[in-house]
């Protein structure tokens, strides 16, 4: 029973009883927790509108810092996006040039994967797209085949040389890329200017040595413009021309194997620093010689290389 509590009754001047039952203190109690929670959910959305904790505020800096970097980032991902897909033209040229036949094609169904489509794709299908890939697998085999033959044929013909795929340092790295053919900043005159090479920066006195075999056709020692210099002729056209050498280990007219020492790396003639400068031409046509490297990296630092010569600027000389 609820307790009973005595009440004065104004209207009939009346003391009567007031029933509090267990009801009515369970509504008074629900009303007080509402109202409670609704006052804390206000408060705490007055404190976080008009004040911020130290996470916020470093999350807010953050997100600004991001704002201002997002254009120059979007910038160098389009730009290597240009990277990656001009890398892809080359290796094409790069293989019809050297080994003077088509590429292969690769067709897109080569790289269908089934398993996303397993719930939505019927057996019948299934058995026609993987006859297709056998089909196509089979018909780049044959291409594959007869550009080996080709190449065969080629290697075994006494007018034949091997283009200059060799690197021209004995102890090279990756941090050693710098810039390569094209539009590059001079870096004693501060203006933009041709570059027709790519530079090596290697450590003062590391071995420089022949890409391939040759005869050497130039041998000059000069204090100005590209130094000490060392040019080999290959054959088939190729020419290639090592600038900046500290001293120099052969002479004109003398044959030399690939990896045959010629030099040293050096800072002779007008160099910003210690390093090779090494171009490659074939038939008076200077050629970009990244494009002659991936025979000698793994695939990985090739474009690696390849991106470091592009985006690199500057040359060192």
């Amino acid at each position: 029973m609820g307790k009973k509590k005595y009440v004065f009754d104004s209207e009939d001047f009346n003391v009567g009883k007031e029933d509090r039952s267990g009801r009515k203190v369970l509504m008074a109690v629900l009303k007080f927790l509402v109202a409670s929670i609704a006052l804390t959910v206000i408060y705490y959305a007055v404190f976080a509108i008009f004040f911020s904790t130290d996470q916020e505020r470093a999350l807010q800096n953050e997100n600004r810092m991001l704002e201002r970097m997002y254009p120059e980032l979007s910038r160098r991902a389009d730009l290597l996006d240009d990277v990656v897909e001009g890398l892809k033209v080359r290796d094409m040229k790069i293989y019809e040039e050297i080994f003077e036949t088509e590429a292969p094609e690769l067709d897109r169904v080569l790289d269908m994967n089934l398993m996303h489509l397993t719930d939505s794709i019927t057996e019948e299908d299934i058995v026609m797209l993987t006859d297709a890939k056998v089909r196509k697998l089979m018909k780049d085999a044959d291409i594959v085949e007869a550009n080996m033959r080709r190449i065969m044929e080629l290697l075994s013909d006494d007018g034949c040389s091997v283009p200059p795929m060799h690197l021209p340092l004995k102890n090279f790295s990756l941090p050693m890329t710098g810039a390569s053919v094209g539009r590059k900043m001079n870096p004693f005159y501060k203006v933009m200017g041709n570059h027709e090479g790519i530079d090596f920066m290697a450590p003062l006195g590391d071995a420089v040595v022949a890409s391939a075999d040759g005869v050497v056709s130039s041998v000059s020692r000069s204090r100005k413009g590209p130094g000490n210099v060392v040019v080999i002729e290959h054959g088939n056209g190729y020419m290639t021309r090592y600038a900046h050498l500290q001293d120099i280990s052969v002479r004109r007219g003398q044959k030399v194997s690939r990896g045959t020492e010629i030099g040293h790396v050096g800072m002779s003639g007008l160099s910003f620093a210690p390093h090779l400068h090494y171009e490659v031409w074939r038939d008076t046509v200077l050629c970009d010689p990244v494009n002659y490297f991936f025979g000698a990296v793994d695939p990985g630092q090739y474009a690696n290389m390849f991106i470091v010569s592009v985006v690199t600027d500057q040359s060192l000389d």
